[in-house]
């Protein structure tokens, strides 16, 4: 069923915010869970987490960002065109915690999957002090609105453009060093969610982590988002995406994600090449 796009703008450059009208799926919908979209006939079938959702008004809010074909293609869409299909929510909802105080880390375009979490974390009544990390400062997203629902905010960009200089987990480090902390959660880059594993670890510290990043079907059919968590094989889009990060295997999580690094860059360059000509 075609869903229209009621609003779009962009956050930073190849990151597009869409609110789209889906009264379905926004009645449905929790902190943590995610739909597949398909723009056109011929689109891949793209799973992106629920950035926001609305009940009473009935739509939802979707961030994608333009890294391949598809999500470019995607990012071309504007206010009165619609999506093929959206299919949602899916995964398991995030367990949120009553009150206490709870990080939120967010590398990149983490802050998107982040942000219905923390909103349901401020309504519960938690102390949420939000992190946010990015290579530099145009990356950094939706600080306004994690602002609203946080006790603080602090940024670190790689640049030192904005905020802090430096990864966003030496923040976390920081922050331990001097809050009692209940409850860590950690979303963006591999790299990033395993290092915020291992600072949570040395404060003893519980960490959730989501592994959106990992999801290609999203009904565990194909198998492309196991994992192993706790010695046994997980797969993100029907367990999780949310798991608890001391269990993950991130060694193995790696490895597997540079499986087909050489064919995913073959494809966008041909796709790229293509479109150069003219082609669709």
């Amino acid at each position: 069923m075609p869903m229209k796009i009621l609003g779009k703008d962009i956050l930073a450059p190849n990151i597009a915010r869409f609110v789209i009208e889906a009264p379905l799926i926004a009645k449905k919908a929790r902190p943590g869970q995610f739909v597949v979209v398909r723009h056109s006939e011929k689109g891949e079938r793209i799973p992106l987490t629920i950035a926001d959702y609305d009940a009473d008004r009935g739509t939802i809010v979707l961030i994608c960002q333009g890294v391949g074909k598809s999500t470019r293609e995607i990012n071309r869409l504007g206010t009165g065109d619609v999506f093929l299909d959206i299919m949602g929510p899916l995964g398991t909802p995030c367990p949120i915690r009553e009150g206490g105080t709870v990080v939120c880390v967010a590398g990149g375009l983490g802050a998107a999957p982040l942000y219905p979490k923390i909103k349901a974390l401020h309504r519960a009544g938690c102390r949420v002090i939000t992190l946010l990390g990015a290579q530099r400062a145009e990356l950094l997203i939706l600080k306004e609105e994690l602002a609203a629902v946080s006790a603080e905010v602090r940024c670190s960009t790689d640049d030192g453009s904005y905020g802090q200089k430096g990864f966003v987990t030496q923040l976390l480090r920081e922050v331990l060093q001097k809050e009692q902390v209940d409850e860590i959660i950690a979303v963006g880059p591999v790299p990033m969610m395993a290092a915020a594993v291992q600072v949570a670890e040395e404060f003893h510290v519980p960490v959730l982590v989501s592994l959106n990043a990992l999801m290609i079907d999203g009904t565990g059919m194909c198998g492309g988002c196991r994992v192993t968590v706790g010695g046994k094989t997980k797969f993100c889009c029907v367990d999780g995406p949310t798991f608890d990060g001391s269990a993950v295997d991130f060694k193995e999580l790696t490895k597997r994600l540079s499986f087909y690094r050489r064919e995913e860059e073959l494809v966008d360059h041909s796709c790229r090449i293509g479109l150069g000509r003219g082609e669709s």
